[in-house]
């Protein structure tokens, strides 16, 4: 099952469970509203997964860190919080493959940016456990290099329509250009075999520029598969 506690700019956070262990993605939200996703026990979490350095997605990694058996991160997270030398942590480098618990990440790249528009380093992941099959996860990035296959869930994100960033200022557009569009989905997913695909779950939609019942319309219509939008709360699989 996959859980969302939330999703977005003000913060993200999800859990897959499977079986009797729970591998928890971000934690970019209180730890309090983390500990409640998880029915206020950690008993059968394996660790965390950090996609990138940003505040809505690490901002709990010193509690989690300090309560969680692991974390899995890219360098840019472990330095900045100075967990590069832990025994707890794991460095996650782009199709590096590492297991936690019984769950079995793939890394790859993804591509976004900083507040300044340097590079931020990023990453996606294929997570398999026997339970459950394979989840690609995939936020804050404005397109993706690869195409995938054997996917049983998807959660990626859709933060925003090209048909509505004419209208922002062009700091505001800026900003959703480190994003992943619902046009630049809709020809990634095209790209894709997506035969074993259960569910797309879409994640981290603009608060003000998304447009859920469109954006979970026009995909379903595109794949054929159902497509959930995440927000706190939903449960799939």
């Amino acid at each position: 099952m996959i859980k969302v506690l939330a999703s977005g700019s003000s913060g993200n956070c999800y859990i897959i469970e499977s079986g009797l262990e729970k591998l928890v993605i971000e934690c970019g939200i209180d730890y309090k509203s983390i500990l409640k996703g998880l029915n206020y026990s950690i008993k059968g979490v394996v660790g965390c997964l950090i996609s990138h350095k940003h505040e809505d997605h690490c901002k709990s990694l010193k509690k989690i860190y300090e309560n969680f058996p692991k974390i899995a991160a890219p360098m840019e997270v472990l330095v900045k919080f100075k967990y590069d030398n832990y025994h707890k942590s794991i460095l996650v480098q782009s199709k590096s493959t590492f297991k936690i618990g019984e769950f079995t990440v793939m890394p790859f790249n993804c591509q976004h940016t900083n507040s300044d528009e340097s590079e931020c380093e990023n990453l996606g992941y294929i997570i398999q456990h026997k339970l459950i099959g394979k989840v690609l996860f995939a936020t804050d990035t404005y397109y993706l290099k690869y195409k995938f296959k054997d996917i049983d869930h998807i959660l990626i994100e859709c933060n925003y329509s090209e048909s509505t960033i004419d209208m922002l200022d062009p700091r505001d557009q800026r900003t959703f250009k480190s994003h992943m569009s619902l046009e630049t989905l809709k020809t990634t997913l095209s790209t894709w075999d997506l035969y074993k695909t259960k569910t797309i779950t879409l994640i981290h939609l603009s608060h003000n520029n998304g447009e859920p019942e469109r954006f979970k319309k026009e995909i379903e219509a595109l794949t054929g598969i159902p497509t959930y939008i995440a927000i706190e709360g939903l449960e799939v699989g």
